[in-house]
């Protein structure tokens, strides 16, 4: 069985110019760059992301949606959720 997710990446560079992201998992679908920009600003301009007074979020570089598909070959931990669930509905 395949299972697909889709991520949104947004990439900044932090005060040392050295490259920090943040994944948003669940992220909406087809958010328009000005949409993305503007959230991205916001995160940059709140700067209380830092570390030993280094901001890691300080300029918006670049936002990217990440798509991925992981096809099982087995997993036999999923076979063993399936047969819990049937004899849970067997018990009832």
């Amino acid at each position: 069985m395949a299972t697909n997710t889709k991520t949104l990446k947004l990439t900044f560079l932090n005060g040392e110019k050295k490259k920090n992201s943040i994944t948003l998992a669940d992220a909406v679908d087809n958010l328009t760059e000005d949409q993305v920009r503007t959230a991205m600003s916001t995160i940059a301009s709140a700067n209380v992301f830092e570390k030993d007074g280094v901001a890691y979020y300080k300029t918006p570089v670049s936002a990217s949606y990440i798509e991925r598909t992981v096809t099982d070959v087995f997993n036999d931990n999923a076979k063993k959720a399936d047969n819990s669930a049937s004899d849970t509905k067997v018990a009832e």
